[in-house]
């Protein structure tokens, strides 16, 4: 296309070009006034000089037009898969595309959005950024959006200078049901009461109702019903049973009509913690050892502790009498056959039997463990003797039987190949120092009857053993000189990390559990761990989606005993998790996906959009809107009709400027007039 413009290009400065042609004017004007002859013909001379200072030139361009730009962004996230909505997504593309077919010189740019990861939402704001970024401003007619309206970055609308369209998925007779759980603790006492809020909230052309139903089951258990309120905060207590990660699922049955399911339900996890700890730490004797597990125990804020120590045993025979040996009488019998089910774990430091505690008292303490209490025993010299609390009804739960003989020399702990695997144990050779860890210089050998020997020393006699007696847990440390790594002898050791561990292995805290099954949510799915002392073949997890499908996975050895698979899926949900005899359950996924928060199609997230670029809203169910061509500043909808800009964009190929007429021609012109001029006046004279 070639399109001729003409324009002046002065040779000299335009100030002076107007001053001549000001004293011009005034000679002119005074010559009419003066009625002289000849001005006619000189007034032509000065115009002929003018047009040559100011220099018309003709510039020729030649024009490439370029098409204008329409971006359509189509919203595919979630929320469009419901219902018909994908049907209308097509439907409207068909048409808007088959019309700026028909449209001449224009550029069509469809932009698709689907979900991200990350539980964001629907994102067409940020799309429509990226999109307009790539493309001339000059030459964007407008934008089209065919979504439900429902996105989550309405605040980041980038600045168009085109008219923005909705074209409004749904039917207006579309509602839904939303299950919410308002509050959702991470961390929660053991045993409490945990009080949490749930609504069920009603959304769109809801039928008329005032109840429903919903369900609460926790780690897949039986569940229980409830009967609530529509569209109000309704508190639910529930009590957690066990330690640990606990699942709770909440769900309501889907009616017909509704929307979607995949909002009633929430999935929420909390963690049950023990709000205090209750440890019984009975000393047979003062020793240094017995400050160690003092400041072991006391410094846990979460452990109540009752320490008793046997300054004066029975037997002993001196003057002091018996109501100034203490501050309080010893209450054996409140401890041991009373109260006894109240403490979470029983200590006995260098303990021996010395008429103090009768056999019916250390049956209690079997029972008590049997039951599903814990005793830790640290044994000093006196468990190889005949006082021994191996010789009591103690005896029958511990997982050795003393020799008699006590190593009475240095000897160094030696982690065994199944201390490796066990979690009291494992890596524990982490926390020893750069040269390893110390020895200690005492060991009662022990023969080892029962349970798994997870630290070995002197000709590698049994020096830690643990075992599960009943519903309880045993532990047996056969040297009392773990507290030499604690003041840093050869080095020291981990000597707290260690009892630690005793004790919170001895109390059942999952974490420290040898055969265990539990996982963690990331963006790439669940991360499923299983832990292990016995397998030593192939481990195999076996999963069920929450639609019901089964999958097979093959778990890898990350460290001894302690095995890994990653359960990678789309679906969002409870997951039930199984390997071997362990079963558990496991969330994948936000509690309330952002995607069925809002189901409802509505155009008031774009309300503002569309205000400051001139748009309007157009419901597909109902019709679809017909293009026109408008200029900038015109109103860009109507009735059965939307507008795009006619931009008339173009690009310049090649440029030739040129002059109108040669410089003599004007200095021709001007003395032709001149001359003239003199004739006629010549001849009128």
């Amino acid at each position: 296309m070639i399109k001729s413009t003409i324009f002046f290009d002065p040779l000299i400065p335009t100030s002076v070009i107007a001053l001549v042609a000001g004293l011009a004017a005034i000679l002119i004007f005074i010559s009419i006034v003066r009625r002289l002859s000849g001005w006619a013909w000189r007034g032509f001379a000065v115009l002929c000089v003018l047009l040559a200072l100011v220099n018309p030139v003709l510039k020729t361009e030649d024009r490439q037009s370029e098409p204008d730009v329409v971006i359509i962004i189509v919203d595919k996230t979630s929320s469009q898969q419901l219902k018909n909505r994908p049907d209308q997504n097509a439907k409207a593309l068909d048409h808007i595309g088959s019309m700026l077919e028909a449209r001449t010189n224009t550029a069509t740019r469809i932009i698709e959005v689907a979900d991200v990861t990350g539980n964001k939402g629907s994102l067409l704001m940020s799309a429509l950024s990226d999109a307009i970024a790539e493309e001339p401003q000059d030459r964007l007619a407008g934008v089209i959006v065919i979504s439900d309206g429902q996105i989550h970055d309405a605040d980041l609308v980038p600045i168009i200078n085109a008219p923005l369209h909705l074209l409004l998925t749904g039917e207006p007779e579309d509602w839904d049901r939303k299950l919410m759980v308002k509050n959702a603790p991470g961390f929660a006492i053991l045993g409490e009461p945990v009080v949490l809020s749930v609504m069920l909230e009603d959304q769109g052309a809801a039928p008329k109702g005032s109840f429903a139903e919903i369900s609460l089951s926790i780690d897949e258990n039986p569940k229980t019903q409830y009967k609530i309120p529509l569209n109000q905060v309704v508190e639910i207590e529930v009590r957690l049973s066990h330690g640990g990660i606990n699942v709770l699922q909440f769900s309501t049955p889907e009616i017909p009509g509704e929307l979607t399911g995949q909002n009633n339900f929430a999935v929420i996890q909390i963690n049950a913690v023990r709000e205090r700890l209750r440890v019984l730490l009975v000393s047979g004797v003062p020793h240094p050892g017995e400050r160690t597990w003092r400041n072991l125990l006391k410094s846990d804020s979460s452990v109540d502790l009752v320490h008793f120590t046997i300054l004066r045993p029975p037997g002993k025979q001196d003057d002091v009498p018996v109501t100034e040996l203490s501050l309080i009488a010893f209450p054996t019998r409140e401890l041991f056959l009373e109260k006894i089910d109240e403490f979470d774990l029983i200590i006995f430091d260098r303990y021996r039997r010395r008429g103090l505690l009768p056999a019916t008292y250390f049956e209690s303490i079997s029972d008590y463990v049997r039951n599903g209490g814990a005793v830790l025993v640290a044994a000093g010299p006196d468990f190889a003797g005949v006082n021994s609390l191996y010789r009591s009804p103690l005896g029958s739960i511990l997982p050795g039987r003393p020799t008699s003989r006590v190593f009475e020399e240095p000897i160094l702990p030696i982690v065994t190949d199944l201390g490796h695997k066990h979690p009291v144990s494992q890596g524990l050779e982490d926390f020893a120092p750069e040269q390893g860890w110390g020895r200690w210089m005492r060991q009662i050998e022990l023969e080892a009857t029962s349970g798994d020997v997870l630290m070995v020393g002197k000709l590698d006699q049994p020096l830690l053993l643990v075992d599960r007696v009943g519903a309880g847990r045993v532990s047996l440390l056969a040297s009392d000189h773990a507290w030499l790594w604690d003041r840093g002898f050869e080095g020291g050791g981990p000597q707290a990390e260690l009892l630690r561990r005793l004790a919170h292995w001895s109390m059942k805290e999952p974490e420290l559990e040898e055969e265990a099954l539990f996982s963690t949510s990331t963006e790439a799915g669940l991360r499923v761990t299983r832990r292990s002392i016995k397998n030593e073949g192939i481990l195999e997890l076996e999963v069920t989606a929450p639609n019901g499908d089964l999958m097979s996975f093959v778990f890898d050895e990350t460290s001894p005993g302690r095995y890994e698979a990653l359960v990678s899926s789309d679906q969002q949900g409870v997951y039930r998790l199984r390997s071997d005899d362990l079963e558990v359950v496991a969330a994948l996924g936000p509690i309330a996906p952002r995607e069925f928060v809002q189901t409802i199609a509505s155009a008031e997230p774009f309300g503002t959009i569309l205000t400051k670029t001139g748009g309007t809203t157009n419901l597909i169910s109902f019709n679809l809107p017909k293009l026109r061509n408008i200029r900038s500043g015109r109103p860009a909808y109507g009735r059965g009709w939307i507008g795009l800009l006619k931009r008339d964009a173009y690009t310049i190929q090649g440029v030739e400027i040129r002059r109108l007429l040669s410089p003599w021609i004007y200095l021709f012109l001007a003395l032709s007039s001149l001359v003239f001029g003199w004739i006629r006046e010549g001849r009128a004279n």
